[in-house]
């Protein structure tokens, strides 16, 4: 197979319809995608079929007042410059090998990692070096993966060089993406196949060290299949609008893999960029229709929080199709707080889709339907204790909890995380998963691969996925209550952290909401055996502020008390931006608990 460019497509090339003859106007419509399960397949076929179209673009905003600079490749540039990095690639790495992505968001970001894929190189999608906070991250995935070459570009290629001089990294080659001269003659590249991995997505260390999941083009493309399915994208009508980091799961697959496969077009900006000025992402929402985009439970009360009345007013959300909601918790009040902010900007309830993934299964497993409004339950938090889902008034002191839905494609069952018996409808227990979207396992470690991606289920056939969430099934759809290592077990009783939070920061109202963290430690009174922690960031606007530590102490120290039955041993605030966060910018209770344990935090 050539490696040369190919030409941009006439229309001549695309199958004529003659249903598509209407009114004096012929609509030329493009072949069906591939049915082989090859991202590089997929490619290729848009490429031919739809050449000259828009492929992906990178919105730039040189001035805080800018409303944004396009930097666009049509289907035909996209393939092109991705054959071109492959053709650079076969002469440096053996296939099998791994190439680390170390450059900025951005369409040569795209072109590194599908010319990987086309070189047979397994690619690490990666940031570069210089990025704030993530240097141990990136170091213990660069040790763990052994990458033969670092991709990047000319604005991070000296960071590179010198990061990997520093860190003592054995001498890779360094690709300077953006500086590749034209390809060279008619190398040939190596026949994939579906099950051969395509790229290692690490997970970002939000609760262990980074751990590598080796991902296939078959587990892509199954996985953004079922997220075309799910939301119902279409080819002609749907435009991709993200900002999650490319080397994010969410990010990669919104931005790269489901448009690849779906053939629609993706519009990306950079996450630092809708931070600073969040009405940014959803002035890009309002000028495509049909855009789907995803972004974590926080964004959506930070966007309520940051994007004023006169900015909201000139907004069209009318058109958007689904926004997926998801990389962590997922919030009823968040959801409740974001529809009603935006509702006037023609916002639909029902585009607003909770959802839960995990590196481990591509990255989505279960979602709602843009179809209806979400919907949340609320549950008797002493029978939750119990591991039992029993539905109260939600007028009165139950736990509230956003419905994930289900996913087409996939088995879910519920299992006793001890002994790994199947559990019953409204039973609470180990999530597990088994369908193609679920990786090969674990890189460079095959004993956490056969823990983890190995094991069975007594009278259920095959392999299942052990996620570590805890969620229970209810009338077929699914409800995550946390993750089974962040319990915090009082007087034998589980408790779930992320409704600690909630309370907390549902009558403390002067702490970043999303910025809190529950954890307990082993050590306290003879009776629980636990000491129950909460840290929770002041809000910057309130940095002035006087207040009496003992007296919201008291105020939370209650509210947890009457709502979960527990006593909560020890409350601080701390200063804006102290909570350790992971690669793809959550909280991290695990560092949080670190922090704790070694008094690294600087008190508000």
């Amino acid at each position: 197979m050539p490696i040369e460019p190919l030409v941009a497509p006439t229309e001549e090339r695309c199958r004529l319809r003659s249903s598509n003859y209407m009114g004096g106007v012929i609509v030329f419509l493009p072949d069906p995608a591939p049915a082989i399960p090859l991202l590089t397949s997929h490619l290729e076929h848009w490429a031919v079929q739809i050449g000259g179209r828009r492929a992906v673009s990178m919105v730039e905003f040189p001035t805080y007042e800018s409303a944004g600079v396009f930097r666009s490749l049509t289907w035909g540039g996209l393939d092109a410059r991705a054959r071109q990095v492959a053709s650079h690639l076969v002469d440096r790495v053996d296939p099998g090998q791994r190439a680390a992505l170390l450059l900025p968001q951005g369409t040569d970001y795209v072109s590194a990692f599908l010319g990987c894929l086309y070189a047979g190189v397994i690619a690490v999608p990666l940031f570069p070096p210089d990025s704030p906070g993530r240097v141990d991250h990136l170091s213990a995935v660069l040790k763990d993966s052994e990458p033969a070459c670092l991709i990047t570009d000319r604005t991070s290629a000296d960071a590179v060089r010198d990061y990997a001089h520093r860190a003592g990294f054995p001498a890779s080659e360094v690709l300077q993406v953006d500086s590749l001269a034209p390809s060279q003659g008619p190398a040939s590249l190596i026949e994939l196949k579906p099950d051969d991995i395509a790229y290692l997505q690490y997970t970002s260390g939000s609760t262990r060290s980074p751990a590598g999941v080796m991902i296939s083009h078959r587990n892509a493309v199954t996985n953004a299949r079922q997220a075309i399915e799910a939301y119902g994208l279409e080819q002609s009508s749907t435009n991709s609008v993200g900002w999650m980091p490319l080397f994010h799961d969410m990010g990669l697959m919104l931005s790269i893999t489901a448009p690849v496969v779906g053939g629609f077009p993706s519009v990306m900006m950079d996450p630092v960029a809708v931070m600073q000025k969040p009405v940014r992402w959803l002035r890009i929402l309002s000028q495509f229709p049909g855009a789907v985009s995803a972004a974590p439970n926080f964004a959506y009360d930070y966007c309520v929080r940051r994007i004023h009345e006169q900015h909201r007013r000139e907004l069209r959300l009318d058109r958007v199709r689904a926004l997926v909601n998801g990389s962590e918790m997922v919030l009823a009040g968040t959801v409740r707080r974001f529809n009603n902010a935006f509702a006037e900007a023609g916002l639909k309830p029902e585009t607003h889709c909770p959802s839960y993934g995990l590196a481990e299964a591509t990255v989505l497993a279960s979602t709602d339907s843009p179809n209806h409004e979400p919907c949340s339950v609320s549950l008797d938090p002493e029978e939750l204790s119990l591991g039992k889902a029993v539905v109260v008034p939600t007028n009165g002191h139950g736990v509230r909890y956003t419905v994930c839905g289900n996913l087409g494609g996939q088995r879910v069952r519920i299992t006793d995380p001890e002994t790994g018996s199947l559990l019953g409808d409204g039973q609470v227990g180990e999530i597990r998963l088994q369908g193609g979207h679920v990786g090969n396992g674990y890189w460079n470690d095959p004993e956490k691969t056969r823990r983890f991606f190995g094991q069975g289920i007594s009278g259920e056939h095959g392999e299942w996925l052990r996620t570590g969430d805890l969620g229970l099934l209810m009338d077929g759809e699914l409800i995550v209550v946390g993750r089974q290592k962040d319990l915090i077990v009082m007087d034998g009783r589980n408790h779930y952290p992320e409704d600690l939070e909630e309370t907390v920061q549902s009558v403390l109202g002067f702490v970043h909401r999303g910025h809190v963290v529950a954890f307990s430690l082993p050590w306290g009174d003879a009776i629980s055996g636990e000491t129950v922690i909460v840290l929770a960031e002041l809000l910057a606007e309130n940095q002035e502020s006087v207040y009496s530590l003992e007296a919201v102490t008291r105020i939370a120290r209650s509210a947890i008390y009457e709502r979960h039955g527990i006593r909560l041993s020890e409350l601080h605030v701390v200063a804006p931006g102290s909570l350790p966060r992971t690669s793809s910018g959550k909280i991290s209770r695990f560092k949080c608990r670190d922090h704790y344990i070694e008094d690294q935090f600087r008190l508000a």
